[in-house]
This record gives structure tokens, C-alpha cells and sequence, in this order.
């Protein structure tokens, strides 16, 4: 729980009167962009003013929100109100989101003149450019659709997925199970009569060459792969 140093104040009018919380606000705002997780709050309390420590009666709660349960009403309150945020933080989530924006572009896209991912400065200028605008709030799987569409007259990018047939030879399983299944999604997969491993993995085209340098990396490169046709 964060600390009330730490904390800022999220409000809303409902029903025509005023409810605040106190919340950290790097979790309020991922629970108002989708995030499940609900452990935002500071203090386990609604109120009326929460400056000057005024909290609202069960029966203000009742009338308003028709329960005084605090943590379905705090749900209410970062959903459809307001979380005051300062300068500062503002302008850090902003460019969290911003980072996190430019990752996932670089991860899940490529230019399809070229067949390889859009080097993330390349993406951070483009985004400048076509004066995308960015929800901080939003989840970045929910806005990314209408982030390539601003992008597209700018820079050719396209989302895709790739699928790479791999055979890891026995003595390198180990050190290659785990880094392979943080890529992607093993769609198949089985075992060869010497002890390799044959698997069909599919990932998200921008991180085509990671995948192809852990895996020579983790077996010195005794390792074969394929582009699977879609």
C-alpha cells in the first residue's frame, strides 16, 4: 500500500455530491486503463473531503452508489471520475506510456518493404510526426489499432505474427526452454528419437531475430530453423 506522502487524491460528483479517495497513482491509473489489479487504495476510507479529512457517511454512500461497500465504490470513483494528478506525474506516466507504446510496436510490427521491425527511434520520431495522440489511461493493446493507423501515412508498418519451425539438438533443451516460451506461444511440438526437440513457435514478427540469436547463443549455434509459410 502506498504511503500517504506518496498518495494523490481521486474524486467524482455522483448523484450530485462529491466523493474523494486517496490512491497511489501509478496503480489508479492502470486500474483505469483495464488493469484488474483493484490495490490502489491508500486509506481504506471514501470521503467527503479527503484535504481536510471529512469521510462520507454509510448513508451518503447508500443514497449515491447503493452499497457503502468502499471498495466496489472506490472502482467507481477511478473509472468515471478523476484522479488528480501532478506536473510531474503526468508527465511521467505520460512518457511510461509513450515507452510502452514504442515497445510494442517494435515487438509486434515490421516494415513490410523490408520484412524486419522499425527501430524504436525510428517509431519515437514517426510518432512526432504524425502527432499521435496518446490515452494514458487506455490500455495499449485497446489504442494501438488507431496509433498504426496515424502512423501508416508516414511509416509503412504492419502487424503480423511469424511462426518459426526450431530443432534444438538434446544436450541444449535445457538451456533453451525457458527463453524460447518468453517469446511466444509453442503451438506444437515433439521429441526426436535422439532427444531434440522440434517445436513450432509463433511470435510477434519484430522479435524474429531475438528468438534467432538467443537461440544461437544458448547453443552456439547447433540450431536449425524455419520460416513456416502462413
Amino acid at each position: 500500500m502506498v504511503s500517504l506522502d506518496d498518495a494523490v487524491t481521486a474524486k467524482i460528483k455522483y448523484h450530485g455530491e462529491n466523493f474523494e479517495i486517496l490512491v497511489d497513482p501509478k496503480k489508479a491509473q492502470e486500474f483505469k486503463g483495464g488493469d484488474e489489479n483493484d490495490d490502489f487504495l491508500a486509506v481504506n476510507f471514501i470521503f467527503k473531503d479527503a484535504n481536510k479529512g471529512d469521510k462520507a457517511s454509510p448513508d451518503s454512500l447508500k443514497k449515491a452508489f447503493g452499497t457503502d461497500n468502499v471498495a466496489e465504490i472506490s472502482k467507481i470513483i477511478i473509472k468515471k471520475g478523476e484522479i488528480q494528478l501532478t506536473t510531474e506525474q503526468r508527465r511521467a506516466m505520460m512518457e511510461n506510456k509513450r515507452a510502452q507504446i514504442v515497445s510494442y510496436i517494435s515487438r509486434h510490427t515490421i516494415n513490410p518493404q523490408t520484412g524486419h521491425p522499425h527501430p524504436p527511434q525510428r517509431i519515437e520520431t514517426a510518432l512526432e510526426e504524425a502527432r499521435v495522440s496518446i490515452d494514458m489511461y487506455k490500455r495499449t493493446e485497446d489504442q494501438i489499432k488507431q496509433i498504426l493507423h496515424s502512423l501508416a501515412p508516414i511509416l509503412p508498418i504492419k502487424l503480423e505474427n511469424r511462426r518459426i519451425g526450431v530443432k534444438v539438438p538434446a544436450e541444449y533443451v535445457s538451456k533453451t526452454m525457458g527463453l524460447v516460451k518468453t517469446l511466444g506461444t509453442i503451438t506444437k511440438e515433439e521429441w526426436g528419437r535422439d532427444g531434440s526437440w522440434i517445436f513450432i513457435i509463433e511470435i510477434p514478427a519484430g522479435l524474429q531475430d531475438d528468438l534467432f540469436s538467443k537461440l544461437n547463443g544458448a547453443t552456439k549455434g547447433n540450431v536449425e530453423t524455419k520460416i513456416m509459410e502462413k
